[in-house]
């Protein structure tokens, strides 16, 4: 019997509100460093952690389109329309049925200290590699968070790397 090789996927979601250089840096380390075949930019019109986004969604896709300009194995995308939710355990589950792809769910350090706040995050970290990119002045704290404590470290990969100081929220502010 042959077994059919998964193709790998990388998947970061958020508002992108707006997208920047960080989030290309760890999309790229990502593709490098798990060997995937594409990483998705899963933008989501509302982040239910954060306020609501000053920029209209169409907006924000043509700006992740601008900052990834030619790179082709980064997709960008809007799912909430076809699996009717903004949640990710259902845009996992989106790509989980057909057991096609090996997920590889990425996210920074930040979002690791909330993670076990997220809805069936079990399930999520069951479902995926969650791959959390070192952020600065988060470190210690998402080492510390409960989520870190709690998942099994086979399925979460903590990755430190040269980081680019710079968030969506520092953008909004100037």
């Amino acid at each position: 019997m042959v077994l059919k090789r998964k193709n790998k996927i990388g998947i970061l979601g958020g508002s992108f509100d707006p997208a920047h250089k960080g989030h290309l840096s760890i999309s790229k380390e990502a593709f490098k460093r798990f060997h995937l075949k594409k990483v998705i930019w899963a933008i989501t019109k509302k982040n239910p952690f954060k306020e609501k986004s000053n920029s209209s969604l169409s907006s924000r896709i043509r700006l992740c389109k601008k900052v990834i300009g030619k790179i082709k194995f980064i997709e960008v995308k809007f799912f909430e329309d076809e699996i009717r939710s903004n949640r990710t355990i259902d845009l996992i589950n989106y790509f989980y049925k057909n057991r096609k792809f090996e997920i590889y769910f990425l996210m920074g350090a930040d979002n690791l200290i909330n993670f076990h706040k997220w809805h069936k995050y079990r399930i999520i970290a069951k479902k995926c590699k969650i791959v959390v990119f070192d952020r600065h002045g988060y470190k210690k704290k998402s080492l510390n968070s409960v989520t870190f404590k709690r998942l099994n470290k086979k399925n979460l990969n903590f990755i430190e790397f040269d980081k680019v100081n710079i968030s969506s929220s520092q953008l909004r502010k100037i």
